[in-house]
């Protein structure tokens, strides 16, 4: 009898604790537009979280995140880093990657996939720096990283995720 392998991509599970909620809503605030509280719990909620209106607020408070404008029109929560107004409805991506290749650019000295694995190569105690960077981005087929001194090992999804990852950062850090 063989064991029957699942065909989807791993989905990412998280604890019940209150760093794995903040994280939730850190990344549902980067990849969605969220216009309410009840909107932002029910995406919690389909990831495995219940959470209070009250808990939902109070940590919306204490990650600064705020109302804003964006430039179609719609008022939706956002994470205040200190963007002015202008800077408000950018898209997210493209500041981040805009972001990401700056910091990358002189950081990242090779880059190789294997299989669901992205290896990427940087000056001796840099690793760790550059791992932390690609960590705070959300990116499509990611599940991770893991750093040592010279060497960051991204874990992708699948096979195809980590190609497309690896062109990716090699487009990125050659800008």
């Amino acid at each position: 009898m063989t064991a029957r392998v699942s065909e989807t991509s791993p989905s990412l599970q998280r604890p019940a604790t209150r760093a794995a909620r903040l994280s939730a809503i850190e990344e549902a605030l980067a990849t969605h537009v969220i216009t309410s509280q009840s909107q932002l719990s029910k995406i919690l909620f389909d990831e495995g979280i219940v959470v209070t209106q009250a808990t939902l607020s109070r940590d919306l408070d204490e990650m600064h995140a705020v109302k804003t404008r964006l430039r179609d029109g719609t008022v939706a929560y956002a994470v205040d880093r200190g963007a002015s107004g202008a800077d408000a409805g950018e898209d997210v991506g493209q500041r981040g990657e805009q972001q990401m290749a700056r910091v990358l650019s002189g950081l990242v000295t090779s880059v190789a996939a294997a299989r669901n694995l992205v290896v990427v190569h940087t000056p001796s105690g840099a690793a760790q720096y550059v791992a932390s960077v690609i960590d705070k981005q959300p990116l499509d087929g990611v599940l991770g990283t893991i750093a040592g001194d010279d060497t960051v090992m991204v874990i992708c999804a699948d096979d195809d995720a980590a190609a497309t990852r690896r062109d990716w950062l090699l487009a990125l850090v050659s800008k």
